[in-house]
């Protein structure tokens, strides 16, 4: 098997993690395959992909786009190391308002699957990184909506000293979790 699977403490939520190949010349590993991705995830086409970069500190987030037009994601770390939050918004979810965090680094290569009805961000923890996705549907900027990063209702451990995280204008103005609409999303 080339890359294992498992499920978080909120079942949609899984962590991939692909097999890596290394030898004197470096190493080789599969980042996707459609067919294991399915087995596990369901059917998903991913229609774009997206990278950024930042420095230690820098948290982009909780982000989540309104339907139609939801998306899931699958993210990975290139290079360095995040901690990566997926918060559940699904209104009759029986984890609403829960979280689930995991590093994600370029030495441990681990992927973690946020499917729809979660809203979902990251903070570096490493000197710099370089973050990538995949989305099943397309960045709408008219759905795009968030929650407050550091909202006490979430309880979200980001594991960097208050005065260490750094975030856009847009990010520190989100709403808090009790004041955004629940997704109806179809899955439990």
């Amino acid at each position: 098997m080339y890359m294992k699977y498992t499920a978080t403490a909120i079942p949609e939520v899984l962590v991939f993690e692909p097999r890596v190949f290394g030898d004197e010349r470096g190493y080789f590993f599969e980042s996707f395959r459609q067919d294991v991705f399915e087995e596990h995830a369901g059917k998903v086409i991913f229609v774009q992909d997206n990278e950024s970069f930042s420095e230690y500190g820098i948290l982009r987030g909780l982000h989540f786009q309104k339907p139609p037009f939801m998306q899931g994601k699958l993210v990975r770390v290139v290079r360095g190391k995040v901690l990566d939050v997926a918060v559940d918004i699904r209104k009759d979810s029986p984890t609403f308002g829960q979280h689930v965090s995991r590093i994600l680094s370029d030495e441990n290569r681990l992927m973690m699957w946020i499917p729809h009805g979660f809203a979902h961000g990251f903070v570096v923890l490493s000197g710099q990184a370089i973050f990538s996705y995949k989305c099943d549907n397309y960045y709408s900027p008219e759905h795009d909506a968030g929650i407050l990063w550091n909202d006490p209702q979430l309880g979200i451990d980001w594991m960097l000293p208050c005065e260490d995280i750094r975030v856009s204008e847009k990010d520190s103005r989100q709403p808090k979790f009790a004041q955004i609409t629940p997704l109806v999303t179809g899955n439990k």
